[in-house]
């Protein structure tokens, strides 16, 4: 899961960077995360000190969202995904949009 690592570390980053708009503002306070499922993404057999959790989110309006948090930073800053929107980053992610480039 180095390509979904390398996905949040640009997303976050990113938006530091510039002035961020939060396009789920009108949806993030209502979803209830104190008892979000989060799945830690991690190669499979191994522990990372520090990994990308995410959590599948049903709110009342039917759609289940997709949450994603920083494993040492369970407070820090919560991106929220639409279905379709999550669709799009899993299609990117296993067509190798986000690997990093091999090393010479």
């Amino acid at each position: 899961m180095v390509a979904f690592s390398a996905f949040l570390v640009r997303v976050i980053v990113g938006s530091m960077s510039d002035q961020p708009v939060d396009d789920k503002a009108h949806i993030r306070h209502e979803l209830d995360l104190s008892d979000a499922p989060w799945q830690r993404a991690e190669p499979e057999g191994v522990t990372l000190e520090d990994a990308v959790e995410y959590a599948f989110v049903p709110h009342t309006d039917g759609v289940t969202y997709v949450a994603m948090r920083q494993s040492s930073k369970p407070d820090g800053v919560i991106l929220v995904f639409t279905p379709a929107e999550w669709d799009a980053f899993v299609l990117g992610v296993k067509d190798g949009e986000f690997d990093l480039p091999e090393e010479d």
